[in-house]
């Protein structure tokens, strides 16, 4: 079951979402605007190129992948999440959360985001890119053990690489 946006306000003020910093204007009515943090990581030649998004914005090319990572720390003890782009920047052409839109339950940190560009499109640092939602559990929560919700910074799996 979804939260509403009231909910998610509730929840918000009890604690049992963290979402910092927190904006109240950025609450939907079935989830929360995040924001775009300030570094790219772009792949080239393989291997990734670290970059820092000026204050005049970055240009994502078309046809490449890039991974950011969202400005608020964003969690939950209690729910799961789920990340997606918004549809204002879906029309221009910028896919977010193409594949891993899973946020498990019991991790909260600044998180990595899968960006492709089907358009050469500027995005800037702090600019509203994506939403998350928040969904209750039904069964017994085990935390997620996987390295990526220890990290505060676009991550990759150093074992894998694209072709």
């Amino acid at each position: 079951m979804i939260l509403t946006g009231n909910k998610i306000l509730q929840e918000v003020q009890n604690g049992n979402i963290k979402i910092y910093p927190f904006s109240e204007d950025n609450i939907n009515p079935n989830s929360y605007n995040y924001r775009l943090g300030e570094t790219i990581l772009e792949y080239y030649k393989d291997s990734w190129i670290k970059q820092i998004i000026p204050d005049d914005g970055f240009i994502l090319k078309k046809n490449k992948m890039y991974l950011a990572s969202t400005y608020e720390k964003l969690g939950s003890q209690k729910y799961a999440m789920r990340l997606i782009g918004r549809s204002s920047v879906g029309r221009l052409g910028l896919f977010l959360q193409v594949s891993a839109d899973l946020g498990h339950t019991k991790s909260s940190h600044s998180w990595t985001l899968e960006l492709v560009a089907c358009n050469d499109i500027k995005v800037y640092k702090y600019m509203k890119i994506g939403q998350i939602s928040f969904w209750r559990n039904i069964g017994e929560v085990e935390e997620y053990k996987s390295h990526f919700n220890k990290y505060n910074k676009p991550q990759f799996n150093n074992k894998i690489h694209p072709l």
